[in-house]
């Protein structure tokens, strides 16, 4: 994609924020989370993107200025809303180590993948593969981003998990669509489901 491509590309993911109630959420007006998006405008020309990327560019919202069941709930696929049933434990998934991420509110994911190549990987047999690739697994704030701007990311047959985000425990948030539903769950680390991959990206980009 060509720069003024991927500026249309941001601009629909930023309308479809603002259609969601983002800056509601948010508690700011439009125009203040619209200048949240704007300062990360001259960052596309260096992005750069595989053609088969799911997107290659991404617009991310960090918890802590939308929170993640709100967020959630804000989900589109065929239809219904999302649901999940982490509301009690999720603020305690926090990046793994080697993910680090910028400290801005709002940042760019680049080259994003639900990680086909993952499909049938335990997600810790998954994570060293990404790396090796010279790219980053996806935190739960990145993949609540990838749900809600390309909601045809959860499929039957390839769904995805967020390694870049773990707590005290052996589970890894998850999403798919369950009941007819996307939700934000959790999988067991040791189990390789053949329809669940291990999303990644190439780089995080801030202003």
């Amino acid at each position: 994609m060509t720069s003024p491509d991927l500026a249309a590309l941001l601009d629909r993911q930023l309308d479809t924020l603002i259609t969601k109630g983002y800056p509601a959420l948010a508690g700011l007006d439009e125009a203040a989370f619209t200048a949240h998006v704007d300062k990360l405008r001259p960052l596309l020309d260096d992005v750069r993107a595989a053609a088969d990327a799911a997107l290659p560019v991404l617009l991310v919202v960090r918890h802590e200025l939308v929170p993640t069941v709100a967020a959630v709930e804000r989900f589109e696929v065929k239809g219904k809303a999302g649901w999940t049933d982490m509301q009690d434990e999720i603020d305690r998934y926090l990046p793994i180590e080697g993910v680090d991420l910028p400290g801005a509110p709002v940042y760019l994911l680049t080259d994003v993948s639900t990680g086909p190549e993952t499909l049938g990987v335990t997600p810790g047999d998954a994570l060293p593969m990404i790396r090796a690739a010279g790219r980053t697994p996806l935190t739960v704030d990145e993949g609540v981003a990838l749900v809600t701007q390309l909601p045809s990311s959860l499929t039957d047959l390839n769904a995805f998990q967020a390694v870049g985000s773990r707590t005290d425990n052996k589970r890894v948030p998850s999403f798919w669509v369950s009941k007819g539903a996307p939700r934000l769950g959790w999988c067991w680390e040791g189990n390789p489901h053949s329809w669940l991959g291990s999303a990644s990206a190439a780089a995080r980009l801030a202003a």
